[in-house]
């Protein structure tokens, strides 16, 4: 049996693997899917967040396990997972990135996002009067991020979505080839994502020998939309 710690994306929290994590277990495996700091309910003040702060929130679930753990990353959860990679490689024995931001070192999060035209997050985004958190346009979260889940996850979801914080999103990764480099890494694409376009998904992919591509046809979220698959394809990691 293996352990399989979940880090969600960016305005969701732990709740968005529910369906992913009950699976899991009902096969015999771990599944942990903390809330980062800000999200869910962990009640940090998003001033106070960083790229930092959500890092050490992962490394510290990591030290508390006994082995190597399949370290799972959505959407922004992928900026997160390669910089604790960076941190704590013995602890990883494999990265999935499932339509997640698969950055090079010295790139961040916003800039992969400015250059994808075609996204309608990008078109979508609310920035605080002080720049320093966003939301999605209420009407539109559906159409971003939900357009193929039903309307009860849809409306369990936009109740718990929170602000996300600027920062971590513009603050650069720091990557080296002896430790994060070293570690198997997966990339889940979702061809029907409208929030990480698939030609950039395809575009963050290919810059890594990826030991394997799996393809889903969902929306951003297959752990709603296509729970089932999703889960037989990271159980087969197992």
């Amino acid at each position: 049996m293996s352990t399989y710690l979940f880090v969600h994306g960016a305005w969701h929290g732990g709740w968005c693997w529910d369906k992913i994590t009950s699976l899991l277990k009902s096969q015999g495996h771990t599944a942990i899917s903390p809330d980062l700091p800000s999200h869910g309910n962990d009640k940090t003040p998003i001033q106070e967040v960083t790229l930092e702060l959500y890092t050490d929130c992962v490394c510290n679930v990591l030290d508390s396990q006994t082995e190597p753990v399949i370290l799972v990353g959505h959407s922004m959860g992928g900026l997160i997972i390669s910089q604790v990679a960076e941190y704590r490689p013995e602890k990883i024995r494999k990265l999935v990135y499932l339509t997640a931001f698969m950055l090079k070192n010295g790139e961040s999060t916003l800039q992969v996002v400015m250059q994808d035209v075609d996204s309608l997050l990008v078109k979508n985004l609310v920035m605080s009067d002080d720049q320093m958190s966003s939301n999605v346009k209420k009407d539109m979260i559906k159409e971003v991020f939900y357009h193929d889940c039903t309307e009860e996850d849809f409306s369990n979801a936009i109740s718990l979505l929170v602000p996300q914080s600027s920062v971590p999103l513009g603050t650069p990764i720091s990557l080296t080839d002896e430790k994060f480099g070293q570690i198997p890494k997966v990339y889940i694409e979702c061809l029907d994502d409208r929030v990480i376009t698939p030609s950039v998904q395809k575009k963050m992919y290919t810059n890594y020998n990826c030991e394997q591509i799996i393809t889903i046809n969902s929306s951003h979220s297959p752990f709603f939309s296509f729970p089932d698959e999703l889960a037989s394809h990271l159980i087969s990691f197992s």
